[in-house]
């Protein structure tokens, strides 16, 4: 019988049970920085923008000149000059004056605040009339607004977006330092599986977990290490976990964790080092198998795809992130079940399950029925939710957390 722990205990295991790995540091350009994981914070060492400057189109003037004005009774302002994009103003406004300024114009000296053009009528005759009381600060970027000299700007361990890459391409930082990729090996086990591209015999079934894990590995940042499908036989799943701790970070078994005569993962991980783990009080997933080789984790999965790919999900991320030393949470957003989803098993239940909008209704999440050795059902899943295990069920109309399936 297994002695499984429920998921929330599962996860102080991974935090308790594992430290971050000494990664080694590496430099890249930003260009191929993308996804990577900060092995430093960035701090900003120039002010961004380096001058204050306009956030509308219009005219730049000092805000007390415009006070009490109306559309009756305008604030009537001379044009003494134009701003220029991408040059620095060479003139400074006195009391009442203005001076065009477009977008993202630097403004210039004696202004302090930029009034948008809807606002201001030219008379041809060169002056303006605005018809809205400013005030100091209005419509302004000022300088170092986003980023000042010894402001934090990314920290340890985050892993690089377009947008981070833009902050650091605005700072003038043009390569980063991140830490190196993990190291994942993906083994397969079973006598009936095949290579996806060779047809199946009879009893014979195509290797799904290999694909869709390196899949998931390669979508959070890691290096899947494809270690190839090994037969039942413990001498030879042996071997290759032993080659496999050779060169990668952790290791991620796929079949042989359920209780029977041919699994021999637990053995082996209990020979190899530490056991931690048999059975996760959870739906699909309950056989899965957790062990410690060397400070390096060792994860039996469920053969069948769907609790594979779900506990990975649940799991394997969480601890890939630890060994990372990242700060990750998996994306989610709240959604309203579209019917009844009913729950009894004396144990937490994940559900995939499809997000649509409904104009009336807002997002609903509607639950995908497939069992956990299939694997189509699951491929236009655009998230999953948990229900815990002394809940019966939950009600159509009911809010849950979808963990969302892409952008981990």
């Amino acid at each position: 019988m297994l002695h499984v722990k429920t998921p929330d205990e599962v996860l102080n295991l991974i935090h308790t049970a594992f430290t971050p790995l000494p990664l080694d540091t590496e430099t890249l350009p930003l260009a191929q920085a993308l996804g990577r994981v900060l092995a430093k914070a960035i701090t900003a060492d120039a002010f961004v923008p380096d001058f204050d400057r306009s956030t509308v189109d219009g005219y730049a003037l000092r805000a007390a000149d415009t006070f009490g004005c109306t559309e009756a009774i305008p604030a009537i302002l001379p044009v003494v000059g134009e701003v220029r994009m991408g040059e620095r103003p060479v003139f400074a406004l006195e009391t009442g004056t203005c001076c065009a300024i477009p977008t993202g114009g630097a403004l210039p000296q004696g202004a302090d605040c930029a009034v948008m053009v809807e606002y201001t009528e030219d008379y041809g005759d060169g002056t303006i009339g605005v018809f809205k009381p400013a005030a100091p600060g209005l419509n302004l970027i000022r300088r170092g607004d986003d980023a000042a000299p010894g402001k934090l700007v990314l920290a340890k361990g985050r892993r690089l977006s377009a947008e981070d890459l833009g902050a650091l391409a605005a700072l003038g930082i043009t390569s980063v330092p991140v830490t190196r990729r993990l190291r994942v090996a993906v083994l397969s086990t079973g006598d009936e599986l095949v290579p996806p591209e060779v047809q199946p015999g009879p009893g014979q079934i195509r290797d799904v977990n290999a694909p869709l894990l390196s899949a998931l590995l390669l979508g959070f940042g890691a290096e899947p290490v494809f270690f190839g499908i090994v037969a039942d036989e413990e001498s030879l799943l042996r071997r290759r976990v032993e080659e496999s701790l050779l060169s990668c970070d952790a290791v991620l078994l796929s079949g042989g964790s359920s209780v029977g005569a041919k699994d021999a993962a637990a053995r082996i991980i209990s020979t190899l080092g530490e056991l931690l783990l048999h059975g996760i009080a959870i739906k699909p997933g309950k056989p899965t198998l957790l062990g410690r080789v060397d400070k390096r984790p060792l994860v039996g999965l469920p053969g069948h795809p769907q609790a594979a790919a779900l506990i990975t999900r649940l799991f394997v991320l969480p601890l890939l992130a630890r060994l990372s030393g990242r700060d990750w949470r998996p994306a989610s957003v709240t959604a309203e079940l579209s019917e009844n989803v009913p729950a009894n098993h004396g144990r937490a239940q994940a559900t995939g399950c499809r997000l649509l909008w409904d104009t009336v209704g807002g997002l609903k999440a509607q639950p995908i029925h497939a069992q956990s050795g299939l694997i189509t059902g699951l491929a236009g899943a655009d998230g999953y939710f948990l229900i815990e295990r002394d809940c019966e069920g939950l009600a159509k109309g009911a809010q849950v957390q979808v963990f969302l399936c892409l952008g981990d």
